[in-house]
């Protein structure tokens, strides 16, 4: 018997029974543009079902990262376009982190794709005409 190696492969995301409902406020502590995010995404996180008070942490560091950016990217227009090495280096960590975490939450279209794929598996599943 082989063995299947899962390596690198991630779950389909699908809805949550403990899924939150409504948009909770955004934590006052995050940026401007880090809470225009929270507002932005929030309501298709709770269309799709995938996200509990357990994730409110990894959405939080996702808006963050996000806000991080939009800062660095507002500084660097104010300055007549001009980014320094070390403005740079942390736009570009905060760049990957945002995209690994928003790809977490479904929030990219590869992610998207998986919560599709999901669902047609569980429609097909249910469906009596299904042969």
């Amino acid at each position: 018997m082989s063995a299947v190696s899962l390596r690198g492969l991630k779950p389909a995301l699908k809805p949550d029974a403990e899924a939150l409902t409504k948009v909770p406020p955004a934590p006052a502590y995050l940026s401007l543009h880090a809470k225009a995010e929270w507002k932005r995404i929030f309501p298709q996180l709770i269309a799709r079902r995938i996200v509990t008070r357990a994730d409110l942490a990894g959405v939080e560091a996702y808006c963050s990262a996000v806000g991080i950016c939009r800062q660095i990217e507002a500084d660097r227009t104010a300055a007549g376009g001009v980014i320094d090495k070390t403005a740079f280096g942390i736009w570009n960590r905060a760049a990957q982190t945002a995209r690994q975490l928003a790809s977490e939450y479904g929030l990219t279209p590869t992610s998207r794709a998986r919560i599709g794929s999901a669902a047609a598996e569980d429609a097909e599943d249910d469906d009596p005409l299904s042969v």
